[in-house]
């Protein structure tokens, strides 16, 4: 009896000492889970992140009476009376001057005036042949509406706005230098880099007191948490971000000085000797409130005269928009859209009372201790306790570093994520409580059940003979993504009863499966007239890409001669034909793969976002005009393929844009000296285009159509929708930051 209970004891003590094989792969899981947590990818950021948002929504910053920032608002109503922006600069040193009189301590501007006002007289003149001898005298010894601006500037202490941007042309050597030094080891190298900046004109950069960044990027979901206070430009030079530049103005400092924590990183910026915290990269968290109209001023009202005084005197002054017609619209924890004006208001009052969220240094030792203690309780007491409470006990231990977290948010503001601690005690749990229910005989088994409806029989049999090739479950791959729908089905099927409709989906699913088998894809599932099929899963295929751009090749050549039966059936019994046309959709990327279901019922499928992204390009094919839409990811894969560039678009359901390309041919005719002329002339299309140069866009366009039919490409369709677009900007134009994305409407 003894010699059992010692037995007993040292299999369960073996077990919590990680002993025991399963154990020992939960200890290898746990030291890869801190792994991953030191290289802390974006998935795991954006569940931090989104955990701190709740917490500024459960106890956003609360707004002070005194509301030491105001916002000068080009408003709609602005807009609407003095007239459109760009307003002439002689109305904007107007603006100046009456804040100036009004008692504004520093005046910031949330613009910036990158080009001489083309209302200024000398110019007016020249554009008026007409005019005599005398009035063009007079106009041209007018001072320019720059140089009366700048006058006013420099009577008054202005921050001139500034924006970093890749395109921008390079810093005149007469302009202003930034005013931002460093403290101890030069840590330029980490802070967000930029390739260039985008500067208000030398004659107003020099009158002005100081100069900031008035960029406010959205993060990977697009909300805006963060805020770079101190930017790198072309490798070397440090730039200050607006509301930094208006508390030195404000505080009659000479530099604003980075202060470097060693060479691991930013410890914060000193302003006037007060030290505003930021993460490693110089960025300050930003302490949300709701957006708060009392601190908006009409624009208008200053210029008429009609603004209360006390809401300008002694403030801190920014000119911004709310019009959503200037694009300048942002979306905060708390607020869908946030003019991003206000973003610049609220840095300066988190700054001013005190209030900063932040990250203390050692957060991420308390989270990779905590998720090391709370795994290591988990594999040791596991096989000592019923999984019941084993369940208790993670809840538990899960509850107290959601405790701690919030407790330090709300008594300190600092920012501790429970997120990974909780998201290893969950994981290890599942581990060590489900491990070991499958054996090889089952794989084999669920192989063939599996796998038997949508992949070829040799396929299978290959899987059957080595299941180590499966990952039951789901695993992360890169994989090509296929969608193949057939256009106008619903006109089509008007011609055939019930029976006769069977059997024409019948005809026209197997040659294209066919196809797709024999290129090593796996059908995921038929959706009427619709495809889904994948590659490089279950087994690997390294040329995933360019057997799904095989496969599409021959889908279309196939269908060209099912359509030819089928007319010659039609024909024979007297009766209308329409022919079949596809869309196809290509795309790759990372994707989940695996057996998803129930334990009732499963199959063997894919999700994620890049899915999502093929089945979006396929409902692009008509709007193209094209029968194959590629993915970038799938480009990348297969460039020896004939293809062509579509646009740069934002699809349904996706915040950023995607690159998408047309599947034209195969590689024999890529390497053809036609196509390839036409690929270069099409590429000068797409830059014309996007750099608004509508006349020049046509010009190569109708080339492009000519050289497109002498290779036996069509390619009008695709032609006409930039057509159409160009003539809607010349309309409306997009403005001078456009991107040139698209942003599609439908799926």
């Amino acid at each position: 009896m003894a010699s059992a209970g010692k037995g007993r004891v040292a299999r369960a003590m073996r077990a919590a000492f990680g002993m025991d094989k399963g154990r020992g792969w939960a200890l290898l899981l746990l030291m890869a889970l801190l792994v991953l947590r030191v290289y802390d990818p974006a998935a795991m950021e954006l569940l931090r992140v989104k955990t701190f948002d709740v917490y500024q929504t459960l106890k956003p910053r609360q707004v002070s009476e005194q509301r030491p920032v105001t916002i000068i608002d080009l408003d709609e109503r602005s807009l609407r009376e003095v007239g459109q922006w760009p307003w002439p600069r002689t109305v904007v040193a107007d603006l100046v001057q009456r804040l100036t009189a009004l008692g504004a301590v520093v005046i910031g501007f949330d613009i910036v005036f990158a080009e001489p006002d083309r209302t200024s007289p000398a110019l007016i003149q020249a554009s008026m042949p007409g005019l005599d001898d005398d009035t063009r005298a007079r106009l041209m010894a007018m001072p320019s509406n720059d140089a009366v601006l700048a006058a006013a500037i420099s009577q008054s202490r202005v921050v001139m706005g500034q924006s970093v941007r890749a395109d921008a042309p390079p810093v005149d050597p007469a302009a202003p230098r930034p005013s931002v030094a460093m403290i101890g080891n030069d840590v330029a190298s980490l802070l967000e880099q930029h390739a260039g900046v985008l500067r208000s004109i030398v004659e107003l950069d020099k009158a002005a007191a100081g100069r900031g960044i008035f960029n406010t990027t959205g993060e990977v979901d697009g909300l805006v948490r963060r805020v770079p206070m101190v930017v790198t430009v072309g490798g070397k030079d440090l730039y200050p971000s607006l509301s930094a530049e208006m508390l030195r103005v404000a505080t009659g400092s000479q530099t604003i000085a980075v202060k470097a924590r060693g060479t691991e990183g930013v410890e914060g910026v000193v302003i006037a000797r007060n030290l505003v915290r930021t993460d490693d990269s110089g960025r300050m968290w930003v302490y949300f409130s709701h957006m708060d109209e009392k601190k908006y001023v009409p624009a208008v009202d200053v210029l008429n005269g009609t603004v209360d005084p006390s809401r300008i005197a002694g403030k801190l002054v920014l000119i911004g928009t709310s019009a959503v017609g200037l694009l300048d619209i942002k979306s905060s924890p708390l607020d869908a859209f946030l003019p991003g004006v206000e973003v610049h208001a609220q840095i300066l009052e988190n700054i001013l009372a005190n209030e900063q969220v932040w990250r203390p240094r050692n957060a991420h030792s308390v989270e990779v201790v905590a998720a090391l203690v709370v795994g290591y309780l988990m594999i040791m007491l596991v096989p000592l306790v019923r999984a019941r409470w084993t369940v208790l006990l993670g809840a538990a231990a899960i509850a107290a570093m959601f405790g701690f977290s919030w407790y330090s948010f709300d008594t300190a503001l600092t920012l501790y994520d429970p997120v990974f601690p909780a998201m290893v005690a969950t994981i290890l749990f599942v581990y060590l409580t489900y491990v070991g229910y499958t054996t090889e005989e089952a794989q084999k088994r669920q192989v063939r059940q599996a796998f038997g409806q949508y992949l070829s029989p040799a396929l299978v049999e290959r899987l059957a003979a080595d299941p180590t090739q499966l990952k039951l479950g789901g695993e992360m791959r890169d994989m090509t993504l296929m969608f193949c729908d057939v256009r106008g089905f619903t006109t089509i099927s008007e011609l055939f009863d019930a029976e006769g409709l069977t059997r024409l989906i019948n005809r026209f699913l197997t040659p294209m499966t066919d196809i797709i088998m024999a290129r090593q894809g796996t059908i995921d599932k038929y959706m009427g007239d619709c495809i889904m099929a994948f590659w490089n899963a279950p087994l690997d295929d390294a040329d995933h890409a360019r057997h799904a751009c095989d496969s599409a090749l021959g889908m279309i050549a196939s269908l060209t001669a099912l359509n030819q039966a089928l007319e010659q059936e039609a024909k024979e019994e007297g009766r209308r034909h329409v022919p079949l046309n596809i869309g196809i959709g290509l795309n790759s990327g990372i994707v989940c793969v695996g057996n998803m279901g129930s334990q009732q019922r499963f199959d063997y499928s894919v999700l994620g976002d890049n899915v999502n992204l093929a089945s979006r390009l396929e409902g692009q094919s008509k709007t193209y005009g094209v029968t194959v839409v590629l993915g970038e990811g799938t480009a990348a894969q297969a460039p020896e393929y004939a293809m062509i560039e579509l646009d740069l678009i934002k699809v349904k359901g996706k915040t950023e844009a995607v690159r998408i390309f047309a599947l034209l041919g195969d590689p024999a005719l890529a390497a053809t000296e036609g196509f390839q002329a036409l690929r270069a002339k099409h590429d000068r299309m797409l830059v014309a285009y996007r750099a608004q140069q509508w006349s020049q866009t046509r010009t190569l366009m109708a080339e492009l159509r000519h050289d497109a039919a002498a290779i036996g490409l069509h390619l009008d369709g695709l032609y006409d929708l930039y057509e159409d677009r160009m003539v809607a900007y010349e309309a409306d134009p997009p403005g001078e930051g456009w991107d040139g994305v698209f942003v599609a409407t439908s799926k």
